[in-house]
């Protein structure tokens, strides 16, 4: 059972991936077997990938059509973000008091591929990053529904975030980043809190 739960993670991951650096198109019909056939994995796991990316609002089953890639909208960063500039910074704080030593390390690897990711202008590298940091905090925050609510609004943003970066903005996001991660790294819930209001004010801006 475990070992068909993290083969569907890794499918779901591929999959997230796709969307959010617009490989698989906004509003695009796709079907299972293409699914199956990007990921590499087989029908299980990438239907249990599918049924996550649904819950978290990504892809549309369309009956009699297909599998829909979900079109961004206008409001949609607006309604992304005044949402997370409200829950992200009281999951850091608590992330930096209850995160144990593996998860604080985790995060210092993140960080350095982020830095990375900047000198070398690799934005996929970048956001896969990102994507793992949030990882590491979903499982480290003792509150549940403070994560099950941020999770899919973090792939939103990382979707709608790559439609309009550039290199510049994503030196600055990683500079921005490494400062909460850095703070959570030095059990300080209420620097790492300042350090995410930081982070959501300049991921809010259009």
């Amino acid at each position: 059972m475990a070992g068909s739960s993290s083969r569907a993670h890794l499918a779901y991951l591929v999959l997230e991936s796709l969307i959010v650096t617009l490989k698989l198109k906004p509003g695009s019909l796709v079907t299972e077997k293409q699914l199956i056939d990007l990921t590499g994995h087989g029908r299980t796991p990438v239907r249990e990938a599918i049924q996550k990316l649904e819950w978290q609002g990504l892809i549309t089953v369309r009956a009699r059509v297909g599998l829909q890639i979900t079109l961004i909208k206008p409001d949609d960063h607006a309604n992304v973000m005044q949402v997370r500039r409200k829950l992200e910074p009281l999951a850091a704080a608590l992330v930096a008091k209850h995160a144990n030593a593996e998860a604080r390390a985790s995060m210092i690897e993140c960080a350095q591929t982020m830095t990375a990711c900047s000198i070398n202008a690799d934005m996929e590298g970048f956001l896969a990053a990102d994507k793992a940091v949030d990882e590491i905090m979903e499982s480290a925050c003792p509150n549940i529904f403070l994560t099950s609510t941020l999770a899919p609004l973090q792939t939103h943003a990382r979707r709608l975030w790559f439609s309009a970066a550039s290199t510049q903005r994503m030196d600055r996001a990683v500079d921005l980043h490494v400062k909460v991660i850095r703070a959570i790294h030095q059990t300080d819930p209420k620097a790492a809190a300042i350090a995410m209001e930081n982070l959501m004010d300049y991921l809010g801006e259009v």
